[in-house]
């Protein structure tokens, strides 16, 4: 089976999202929708295609991608279907409306053509009914979560019907080619994600009243406390839509008449009053938060909040709470979901309420809605956000301890949880062979866990494969001679552990016969970049001999991977901003998930790129010189995109900023796959390996682009795009970028340039605005503008 051409029919926000996700993954779309009256019969398509690209941040990776989709009509477009490989319906939630598509589809679907629908709440077995032999075995139901761009989750529901063969293709397509988690569903109301969130949402509800937290506390307690989004409950049901929430919880009642759990579910009166005056969330303005005109002391709009009592708005009152202060103080997720279960305040009352309630709930739903319990954890993972699944929490706070939740609030788990504690069995995974295993609830045994292959989990190689380390940086043997260097810093910034550490890891490479090094790790986030408040800190202390220090070796750092004896490879994900992009920029190759967010933003906080990246932005300019070319619109080109911290928003944007190379770089759509890759890349480099020549014919224009940045750098000032020190930093960087106050083009060698770019980095740091500006940061996590 091979997918080339994708039908999407139906143009909402589902299906436009969808159509814009193919087409970045590098697939031919055709987006279909219900005919317009008058000439424009493509109208509805096209504008709720419009609509979607132009939401923030972005559905699409690339603009470009835009060219992959063709939008039309049912009246005179259906019949274009026969091209597909692949049609997928994301028409209205109505049986019957499907089922009349699905009848005109057959008339014109090749035979073998894949057939999915994206319902969240129709059972797929339903939709089937009717339809040919041919169009049964090759339908199946293909849940996406919007959007579907950055939520990984996608459910495969198959019928009966259902070619196992078609099955097996999407759970491989889906990881492959559109950077999913997938994982394969029972045909059952709320299929997984959905049946164990909404229900332990509703959970929520009812403990929040019942114990008096405040929901913007409550939020916290539900969201970062528990390692999952800020969003929390009440936020995320406004971000949602109370009406469709409820809907949810109204079907799963009416659905699922012999599950206990969800026919005891009430909802609390506050929800019968927001669903009374249509107070539905973002999409009527005002839902469990309101958001009000009016500015508070630091100028942010002051934002009210339902009092789940009064049934009025009012401001958040801040109470004290235990919970809350241990989830601040405890970075680590195990240490403090068990310092909370200990803590006894309200807070602390309904973590441990609502968990108890998640891991008996999520016990019974097995075998009705997937057939293991690894699939609930990945799919509340992937789908909903969270760093761990029900049953990865259970382990995080011991078998027992799970247990004794679950009985002191009067609930019981499964039998086979039962059966597990009997067999003194009190883990649901462990690792076994290098890999991950789970308990087999069928089998009672631990089985290996499918689908790692190209995941390489450093948390699991590191217990026995850890080569060397030091308090920031693992460098762990990931196999095939290849070495991974893994950050292990606060937000993976990097200070001097990391730099040692590299240059460390490069050397143990070389000396030891390792055929390279893959620099990743498996965090939300490659690196924030370097360590700002070691930065400030020497600044503030007017230690320039110390920084001068520190920025040698950062850019020795750069230049050490680039002239290494073996290849090295960076594999990135999520930020990859300031050193991280300038050591991207200065290894053999990388491999960045397309959900990688590139960019130089020194000038964020006063500086300029100091650990070779300014410097290698003039280098990469001199390599593009070519004969009676014009230099200065590529200069120009340049520095902007250093001056106004650009950032890509994808990795495919950053091929358009300078900062990833075609035919050196390349993109993974699942970040997850990225180290084995970059592993691959290394092994290739790694055959008759030679290091780059060193630079010493580079050619910079001086005085003549100088003129050219400093004219542009006055033109953003006057322009208000710019403030007095943005141009004091521009100039600095257009300085570097020119090669100096040199009288005409010449050829200059690295070390001049990364002199140079050390000089105005230094300089900068004497300056009270980047002062200033690095205390902003520190303080608030946001840039100042000053």
């Amino acid at each position: 089976m091979k997918i080339t051409n994708i039908a999407v029919l139906g143009s909402g926000l589902m299906g436009s999202s969808l159509a814009a996700h193919f087409a970045g993954c590098g697939f031919k779309v055709l987006l279909l929708d219900l005919a317009s009256e008058g000439s424009d019969k493509n109208k509805i398509a096209r504008e709720s295609l419009d609509r979607c690209l132009a939401n923030k941040p972005s559905n699409i990776f690339h603009k470009k991608f835009r060219s992959n989709i063709t939008t039309g009509n049912f009246d005179e477009d259906l019949k274009s279907i026969k091209d597909s490989d692949w049609i997928l319906e994301a028409i209205v939630e109505n049986l019957e409306i499907k089922k009349s598509l699905y009848e005109k589809i057959e008339s014109f679907r090749r035979p073998g053509t894949l057939i999915t629908s994206n319902t969240s709440g129709i059972p797929i077995h339903l939709l089937a009914e009717g339809r040919s032999e041919d169009f049964k075995k090759c339908f199946l139901g293909t849940h996406f979560f919007n959007p579907p761009r950055y939520l990984r989750l996608l459910e495969i529901i198959p019928t009966s019907y259902t070619n196992p063969e078609i099955t097996e293709f999407f759970l491989s397509f889906g990881k492959v080619y559109l950077g999913k988690e997938v994982i394969v569903c029972k045909d059952a109301p709320g299929f997984v994600a959905n049946r164990i969130g909404v229900v332990s949402m509703a959970k929520i509800f009812q403990l929040t009243k019942d114990l008096g937290i405040p929901i913007d506390v409550a939020d916290k307690l539900t969201g970062p406390a528990l390692g999952r989004p800020k969003s929390g409950t009440f936020r995320l049901t406004d971000i949602v839509g109370l009406d469709t929430a409820v809907k949810v919880i109204n079907d799963l009642q009416k659905n699922c008449p012999n599950d206990p759990f969800v026919q005891q579910m009430k909802l609390p009166e506050f929800i019968q009053f927001l669903i009374d005056n249509k107070f539905f969330g973002d999409k009527s303005s005002q839902g469990f938060y309101k958001k009000t005109t009016e500015k508070d002391e630091k100028g942010k709009p002051i934002i009210l909040q339902l009092n789940l009592n009064s049934l009025e708005y009012e401001r958040s009152l801040k109470p004290a709470s235990e919970a809350l202060n241990l989830s601040k103080q405890i970075e680590d997720l195990p240490k403090r979901l068990n310092a909370i279960i200990k803590s006894n305040d309200a807070g602390a009352e309904l973590i441990k309420k609502s968990l108890a309630f998640l891991l008996s709930y999520s016990s019974h739903c097995i075998p009705e809605i997937a057939e293991n319990f690894y699939s609930i954890d990945l799919a509340m993972r992937n789908g909903y956000g969270w760093e761990y699944g029900p049953f990865e929490y259970w382990d995080l706070i011991g078998f027992d301890k799970g247990l004794e939740l679950i009985h002191s609030e009067n609930l019981k788990a499964a039998d086979w949880i039962y059966t597990m504690q009997k067999d003194e069995i009190h883990k649901f995974y462990s690792v076994e062979n290098e890999s991950l295993h789970y308990f087999n609830v069928n089998t009672h045994k631990f089985q290996e866990l499918s689908g790692q292959q190209n995941n390489i989990q450093l948390s699991i190689l590191e217990k026995i494969k850890t080569v060397y380390e030091n308090p920031e940086l693992k460098l762990i043997d990931i196999g095939n001679g290849v070495l991974c260097a893994e950050f292990r810093s606060k937000h993976n910034a990097i200070g001097e552990g990391i730099l040692n550490g590299l240059n460390q890891s490069i050397k143990i490479a070389e000396h030891q016969n390792w055929k390279g090094l893959v620099i990743g790790n498996n965090a939300n986030n490659f690196t924030v970049g370097a360590n700002i408040m070691l930065i400030g800190m020497l600044a503030f202390q007017q230690e320039y001999d110390q920084l001068d220090m520190a920025v040698r070796l950062f850019q020795n750092t750069s230049m050490r991977m680039r002239y290494s004896k073996i290849p090295v490879v960076m594999a990135t994900q999520g930020y990859v901003f300031g050193g991280g992009t300038e050591f991207l920029m200065h290894c053999d190759s990388a491999v960045c998930a397309a959900e990688s967010y590139i960019g130089l933003v020194e000038v964020g906080v006063g500086l300029i790129p100091g650990g070779g990246g300014t410097k290698e932005f003039a280098l990469r300019l001199s390599q593009e010189i070519q004969e009676g070319s014009i230099l200065i619109p590529q200069l120009i080109q340049k520095f902007k995109t250093i001056a106004t911290a650009s950032v890509a928003t994808s990795a495919f944007e950053a091929y358009d900023y300078g900062y990833l190379i075609h035919n050196r770089d390349s993109i993974s759509y699942n970040n997850q796959m990225q180290i084995s890759l970059a592993k691959d890349k290394v092994l290739e480099l790694s055959k008759n390996y030679l290091p780059p020549v060193p630079q010493n014919q580079i050619m910079v224009l001086g005085r003549t682009g100088l003129g050219s940045l400093n004219a542009a750098a006055h033109s953003l000032l006057r322009g208000a795009y710019a403030s007095d020190h943005d141009i004091k930093i521009a100039k600095k960087i257009a300085y570097v970028l020119c090669g100096g106050d040199l009288s005409y083009p010449q050829n200059v060698t690295e070390q001049y340039l990364l002199d140079i770019e050390r000089e105005a980095f230094l300089s900068l740091c004497a300056e009270p605005k980047t002062l200033e500006r690095i205390q902003y940061m520190l303080e608030n996590n946001r840039p100042l503008r000053n």
